[in-house]
């Protein structure tokens, strides 16, 4: 049994690799690079970017490159044609005099099928503020919220999973109370007699199982995986595609225009839920807690360590769910992007919006994060994410990989769990 599941969670591993990971190389490469070779420019400069279409590694000479200009997610400011000689042509934007992000766009057609890419320049990013405002009773409203959930008894229920247990680790599937329903989980706990350090890991967007972080749990730290659900996380893949294009599409924007019952409410104080069971373990040690996650994820880190003191280390990939309003200030807003339907934008919607961006939370974080992400993020805009960042009054280190797009190198990975593993083994 524990044969079959380890070959089970490879073949989930390659399959998550091949869509969560890097792109898959085409035979035509369009090549789009700023004139810096950080990416980054002074608000009122003029970038210009480098087009380079390679066929079997070689230049393509004398075809046409169409390519546009535009603030990340908003109209396009130019459009054109370029001809390439020697495989290279070059387009010299307009100024950019706000402190953000500007795209090229650069598409060819070989043989009768188009390809492209882009890549984007940033402007005075540190200068970005948010265009979201602190609601004057946001920290009351927190703090009611979180005294509401003290009186919901955890009730933590362990099932041991043998057949994912290894010779240094246990693994669970834990389900615990919470507002309004329950929160379930993968505990990896080290086997050793001892106490240990802690790692949350909060989930990106979407409706799945979950494995657990087992390998860190060998170095002896405890992890414990959650989802936001409510729903157990080792169920059949089929039951998580029936909720995720039925009950739970678009959960996103589930009673948005209500505060105290926004689908989010829930989710984010059952991130303080999974903070209290760790603190419950008898294997704990009592004293260091990290919370980690990428995209929806990386949101939550921030909003977990904005919301409960008990967190000492953050790490959060390309967070989600910040600056949302930006559409409302003509320029882009953070995943799910849900000002830019007209539809949407009723202001008790925008209202409710304040007290789930992450920028308000990032406001009462106190310490230390590492944080990553990329120029060419397409669906977490860098615009929004360097609005939450640059409000952080707290050690913080941004490690920028500039041409990826929604997704990361294994080197970042690397360096994201060196750090926390340096911090919580200190």
């Amino acid at each position: 049994m524990k044969l079959i599941f380890t070959f089970m969670l490879l073949l989930a591993a390659g399959i998550f690799f091949q869509t969560a990971g890097q792109p898959a190389r085409q035979l035509v490469q369009v090549i789009v690079t700023p004139d810096r070779a950080d990416w980054t420019y002074d608000k009122g400069d003029r970038a210009e970017f480098q087009i380079t279409v390679l066929q079997n590694n070689v230049p393509l000479d004398g075809i046409e490159v169409n390519y546009r200009i535009n603030p990340e997610k908003m109209e396009d400011w130019e459009e054109g044609t370029v001809t390439l000689k020697k495989g290279v042509a070059s387009v010299k934007a307009n100024r950019f005099r706000d402190a953000g992000f500007l795209r090229c766009h650069a598409s060819v057609e070989v043989d009768g099928k188009t390809y492209s890419s882009y890549a984007t320049a940033g402007f005075s990013p540190n200068e970005i503020e948010p265009t979201t405002t602190v609601p004057p009773d946001f920290e009351q409203f927190w703090k009611e919220a979180k005294v509401e959930l003290a009186k919901v008894p955890i009730k933590p229920v362990l099932t041991l999973m043998p057949e994912r247990c290894t010779d240094k680790v246990d693994v669970y599937h834990v389900r615990l109370d919470n507002i309004k329903g329950k929160i379930y989980g993968i505990l990896c706990r080290p086997k050793a007699e001892g106490k240990y350090p802690a790692i949350l890991h909060v989930p990106g967007a979407g409706i799945r199982p979950y494995y657990g972080d087992v390998g860190n749990a060998e170095k002896g730290i405890i992890t414990f995986q959650i989802g936001i659900h409510g729903i157990p996380v080792n169920l059949d893949p089929d039951v998580y595609d029936n909720l995720r294009y039925g009950a739970l599409d678009n959960y996103w924007v589930t009673n948005l225009d209500d505060k105290n019952n926004y689908y989010f409410k829930r989710v984010y104080l059952g991130c303080v839920r999974a903070v209290d069971f760790i603190e419950s373990l008898d294997c704990f040690n009592g004293e260091d807690i990290a919370v980690t996650g990428g995209s929806q994820g990386g949101a939550l880190s921030i909003i977990t360590a904005g919301l409960d003191d008990r967190i000492d280390y953050l790490a959060a990939f390309y967070p989600a769910l910040s600056d949302l309003t930006g559409y409302l200030h003509g320029r882009a807003g953070g995943w799910p992007h849900m000002f830019r339907d007209g539809f949407t934008n009723k202001p008790e919607k925008v209202e409710t919006s304040k007290y789930y961006d992450v920028v308000n939370f990032a406001r009462f974080v106190k310490v230390p994060g590492w944080y990553s992400w990329g120029y060419n993020d397409n669906v977490c805009p860098p615009t929004s994410m360097h609005a939450a960042f640059n409000v952080i009054n707290a050690p913080k280190e941004l490690h920028f990989f500039q041409e990826t797009q929604h997704w990361t190198f294994p080197e970042q990975r690397e360096q994201k769990d060196n750090w926390l593993v340096e911090k919580l083994l200190k």
